[in-house]
C-alpha cells in the first residue's frame, strides 16, 4: 500500500470520525450550557474522549465516504448505545391483583 492509499483508506476515516465524535460532545456541551446545568467537566471530558474513539472505529468500519465516516463518528455513540439497549434486558414485576 502506498503512503496516500494508507492516508485516504484508514487515517483520513479515523480523523474524521474521531472529529464526529468530538462535534457531538461540543453538541452535547453547548445545550447544557444552555440550559444552564451543572456540567461535571471530568466526565465530560472522559465521555468527548470516549466520543472520540468510537467516532475513530465507526468512521473506519464507514469509510465509504468522508461525509459518512464524519457522520458516523457523530452518530457513533448513539449507534452503540442503540445496540446495548436492544440487548438490555429488562426486569419485568408482576404485582398480585386484588
Amino acid at each position: 500500500m502506498m503512503v496516500t492509499e494508507i492516508i485516504n483508506q484508514i487515517i483520513l476515516p479515523i480523523l474524521l470520525g474521531a472529529l464526529g465524535g468530538v462535534t457531538r460532545g461540543l453538541v452535547g456541551l453547548l445545550k447544557a450550557l444552555s440550559l444552564r446545568r451543572k456540567i461535571m467537566w471530568g466526565y465530560y471530558a472522559v465521555t468527548v474522549m470516549t466520543a472520540a474513539i468510537i467516532g475513530a472505529f465507526t468512521g473506519l468500519v464507514f469509510n465509504y465516504d468522508y461525509r459518512l465516516s464524519l457522520l458516523a463518528g457523530y452518530a457513533g455513540t448513539d449507534i452503540i448505545e442503540s445496540i446495548y439497549k436492544s440487548f438490555k434486558v429488562e426486569k419485568v414485576y408482576v404485582g398480585t391483583k386484588k
